[in-house]
């Protein structure tokens, strides 16, 4: 019988048609179900060799000239246009003022003045959030930093800063892979008295750091950039907490 992630997101996966958290659960099933790796190697492999058959073929100039002189010498059209070209022509209007009242509505629920800062917040809280969720927490759970830390190998293009802090109160708990706008990151986890703490972390160029600090759905953030990493901090512990957690990277 086949998986039924083949069935309900497998094509979704390959289209790219699935939303982040979606496409990373995806991604996290195909580690350990062959069929849908089996699946999905096929079906890359036939959309790769359509693309290779160049089944496109242009139109010769011939035709387009051709089709241009007939339209030349068609007889001339009545003055008023018949009631049922009327009809379409108000659709056309009604969906065009549709469009552009929904494109301004969606303007208007932007945040004004948003930073990118707070664009990346936004997105870091929204997965801090997500891990809340029961079962979401950990891909690997442990207290030891040598065995979260080579969890990472291979599954990204960069071994993220690991270190557990128990002795200053914040002990490590797991780590996973997470989506933060658009984009694979490393998510650490760490404790702090009763509350959760996710670290998050990428590699990025120095004009792409994550930077700044600040609330968001009554949540705290606090990013830094250390070693050629962005590092964001996202809990609902007091901003002195995340700022100790900080120092406490720092001095690594």
């Amino acid at each position: 019988m086949p998986c039924e992630h083949t069935q309900n997101q497998l094509h979704g996966y390959l289209d790219g048609e699935l939303d982040p958290a979606s496409a990373a659960s995806f991604e996290k099933h195909l580690e350990s179900c062959p069929d849908c790796k089996q699946t999905l190697a096929a079906e890359e492999a036939l959309h790769q060799s359509i693309q290779k058959a160049n089944l496109y073929e242009r139109a010769p100039e011939s035709l387009r000239k051709s089709l241009l002189g007939s339209s030349q010498q068609l007889p001339a059209v009545r003055a008023f246009p018949a009631p049922r070209a009327l009809a379409w022509q108000w659709l056309a209007a009604a969906a065009v003022f549709l469009l552009a009242a929904v494109f301004g509505w969606q303007q208007l629920q932007k945040p004004r003045g948003a930073s990118e800062a707070q664009l990346m917040a936004v997105s870091l809280v929204d997965a801090h959030l997500r891990s809340l969720q029961p079962g979401h927490l950990t891909d690997v759970e442990s207290t030891d930093q040598h065995t979260v830390k080579p969890w990472f190998d291979g599954r990204i293009d960069f071994a993220p800063p690991v270190h557990d802090f128990v002795g200053d109160g914040f002990p490590l708990l797991g780590g996973r892979l997470d989506v933060a706008g658009g984009r694979t990151v490393a998510a650490l986890v760490y404790g702090r008295r009763k509350h959760i703490i996710n670290v998050f972390v990428e590699k990025s160029a120095s004009e792409n750091y994550w930077k700044g600090a600040g609330e968001s759905q009554g949540y705290h953030w606090l990013a830094w950039q250390q070693n050629g990493f962005s590092v964001c901090a996202v809990s609902d512990v007091a901003p002195a907490d995340l700022a100790e957690l900080q120092k406490l990277f720092a001095a690594q």
